[in-house]
Parts: structure tokens; sequence; C-alpha cells
């Protein structure tokens, strides 16, 4: 077994211990096995829902709610590692629209000890689902939940990397992104609203921490949050110059869906693909006259199913499925993509590495990634090095284990996530 040794920021140490998500099956297995079940369906509800008229200024807070963290007495402030208050803020559309996107804010109870104001860390989750109830800001208090009335498995797999950086003394924004607990579909992996809401959180962060409006700002994610991350990265000179952006690291982006579709398709979380189609579906509405023509009836009930999922009710009722199996003439997603140009041309729209981040960026990736290529990583490097952007990759190299069993994403996750940390905490501290 690999080990992952603590690090040390630049004025005091901090060490982490602990595992990840490898597999839904594994964590319905945890949850019964602790007798850990809690509903949050209801928690919270009256929040989530956006006011009639929202404020036409990204990144606006809309309103604010006192949470706690894990293992935290409830209605106690100012507890370690930190103080959580949920948050709804502004954001923006693909059309140009104003739309609320939740998410939550900790300010730690560490003192921050580097340079300069306290920094803010956006987390951009990795993909837990397209159903409300999935949303990071309602699990902050636990590391799963289960919904029985659906029933759905929740995991919130931030609470580590959170930890790694409230330990620091960094504040850490976390959002929900589009859709997410909030009325709508999340309109997951598309380009310009995951990097939009990454970007718009960091803004609303500093609003409520009432800190500096140049006080440093770093984005981190993994998979899906990999490419919300990237996004980010490379959208902040145009979108959200007024940020101080120090550093981004994007774990296992993916930057080429076209690349990516192939991959995941066939794997225990290969109804994901669901939550791609039905997010790109809200936004392109050419799209809808293909799907009815070229869906059979398991492919529409699969599309109906995962758009109320979390990633355990995915892989535990769709995983190992192949898009072939969704469609009419029995061929796959990526076939039916080659058939449409407008299909060709939604999928290029959420291509990353066509913009140069305006600040130092760290890229992992695994050789072995059974869900995220290795190859479209590497060649999101090489686009944004052509721009002359200052970008690094760090490659995993775990063997194959278990392939389509999601456990080659999800060990380089664990791998990396001290490494990252590190690079992070050493350019805000620059």
């Amino acid at each position: 077994m690999r080990k992952i040794r603590g690090f040390v920021s630049s004025n005091h140490s901090s060490i982490a211990g602990g595992a990840k998500r490898v597999g839904a099956i594994a964590a319905v297995g945890a949850v019964v096995a602790t007798g850990l079940v809690a509903g949050n369906a209801t928690a919270a509800r009256d929040f989530y829902q956006p006011p009639a008229r929202l404020s036409d200024k990204p990144g606006s807070v809309v309103r604010t709610q006192p949470t706690e963290l894990l293992l935290q007495i409830p209605g106690v402030r100012n507890q370690w590692p930190g103080t959580a208050t949920r948050i709804m803020y502004t954001t923006t559309r693909q059309d140009g629209a104003p739309t609320a996107v939740t998410g939550a804010v900790v300010e730690p109870t560490a003192a921050w000890r580097g340079k300069g104001p306290r920094p803010t860390v956006v987390l951009a989750p990795g993909t837990v689902g397209q159903g409300d109830q999935c949303a990071g800001s309602k699990m902050l208090s636990l590391p799963m939940s289960i919904d029985p009335a659906k029933p759905s498995l929740g995991v919130n797999y931030s609470g580590l990397e959170m930890n790694l950086f409230l330990l620091n003394g960094v504040r850490v924004v976390l959002t929900d992104y589009v859709g997410m607990g909030t009325p709508g579909i999340h309109t997951y992996v598309n380009r310009l609203e995951s990097g939009r809401a990454v970007l718009d959180a960091a803004r609303a962060g500093l609003a409520v921490a009432k800190a500096p409006k140049d006080a440093p700002v770093a984005f981190s994610g993994y998979s899906q949050g990999g490419g919300a991350a990237a996004s980010a990265a490379e959208l902040a000179s145009t979108y959200a110059s007024d940020l101080n952006v120090k550093a981004t690291y994007a774990g296992a982006p993916p930057a080429d869906l076209n690349k990516v579709i192939d991959q995941i398709d066939g794997t225990f979380i290969s109804g994901a693909i669901g939550y791609a189609i039905n997010g790109l579906a809200a936004r392109y509405p050419a799209l809808d006259p293909i799907l009815a023509k070229e869906t059979n009836a398991t492919g529409r009930q699969a599309l109906k199913e995962v758009s109320t999922q979390c990633i355990g009710d995915t892989g535990l009722t769709h995983g190992f499925q192949r898009t072939s199996q969704w469609t009419r003439d029995g061929k796959s997603l990526s076939a039916v993509i080659k058939k449409y140009p407008e299909v060709q041309k939604t999928v290029d729209d959420q291509r990353i590495g066509r913009l140069k981040p305006n600040a130092p960026v760290l890229l992992s990736t695994g050789v072995s990634d059974d869900v995220i290529p290795h190859g479209q990583v590497v060649q999101l490097y090489r686009d944004w090095k052509n721009q002359g952007a200052d970008v690094r990759l760090d490659n995993d190299f775990t063997p194959p284990i278990f392939p389509g069993m999601v456990v080659n994403h999800a060990l380089p996750m664990l791998f990396k996530m001290l490494p990252a940390t590190s690079f992070i905490l050493a350019e805000l501290n620059s």
C-alpha cells in the first residue's frame, strides 16, 4: 500500500488521515454497519427556494444561515475546526441571466500564519449526483446521508480536503453548482456555468466573511470539481478580474467530453453520462428532438431516474450499463453524437483549454484512470502551456485495479490531495 505523508505549510504542520469513497457499495455497507442514517430532504427546505427577483451583480449574497460541521454541537458557533454558514448567492447562466446558487462558507478557528490577509479556497465538489438532496451544503454535518423516501444515498467527500485547509487557517467556500439544491436541473459539466459558479462563490465568500476584496483566492477540485476549477481558472481574467486569484488545483478534469464519454461508458458510474445529457439538454433546446428520436424507453427512463439521484444511487441502479442500451438503434452515445453537427457543437462548447489561466495551475491525472482519460488531461496541459500559462502536470502511476470499478479514479484523488494542498498553500503564501 502507498503511504500518504503529512505535509508542512510555511509556518506549521498539519497531518491528515482517512479515506474517501471508492465505490457506492462500500459506502452503503458502512452506513448500515454504523447505523448512521439521516434524512436531510426537509432540512432548511425554505432556504433553497430563491426569491422572485435576483440581483444582476454576480456573486451577490442573497441570504445566509448558520449551520454545523461534522461532530459539532448544533447552535454553538466558533467550534473547531471552523464556523460554517450556509449561503445563497447569484451567478450567471450560460444565456447571461442571473440565477441563484447555494453553498457554504467556513471560517477557520486556526489563525492564518502566512503573508497578508486570510486567503480563501473555493472547493469545487466532484460528482455527487444530480438530485437536490445531494448538495454538499446539505451534508456538512454528516459524512453521508440517507433519504428513505426516495430512497437515496448522499456522500459528502469534501470534508477531508476542507479540514486540511481549515487547519492551516484558510477560509473555505463550497459551491453546490447551478441547480443542485435550488430549482431546475443541475447543469453537470457545463463549462461556463460550472466555472462561473466557482468564481462567484469566491466573491460571495469574501463578502460574507467581510474580507478585503483583494484577499488571495484559490480554487481546488477533482473530477467534476477539477473541470469546474479548471474552467474557473481560465475564465477568471474575463469574468472575474476583480478577484485576486493565486492558484488552482484541477485533478482529473473532464476537459474534453468527447474523450470522457467513451471512457466512462460501461463503468460503475456510467449513469453519470445521464447527468451530462440532462444538464446540457436544459441549456441547448435543440437536443430535445434528437433525444426523443434516438433514445428508447430504457434510455428515457434512465435519464429521468438519474436526474433525481445521488452518485451512489446511480451506481447501484445503472452501474456498468452501456449507452448503447439507451438508444433505439443500439449504437453508443458517441456514435449518436457524430451523426449530428449541433450535438457535436454542444459537446465542443464544453471543451476546456482554449483560454489562458491568469495564475499558476497544478493538474493531476492517473495514467490508468478508468473514468477520466489521462490523455485529455495531458492535452489540457499542452493547450495551456502553448498559451504561456504557468501550469504543471503531476501524474499518478497506480497500476490498473479492477478496471471499471472507479478504483483508479478514486485512489489518485487521495494520493494527490496532500501535494495539491501544499501547492495551493505555497502559492497563497507567495
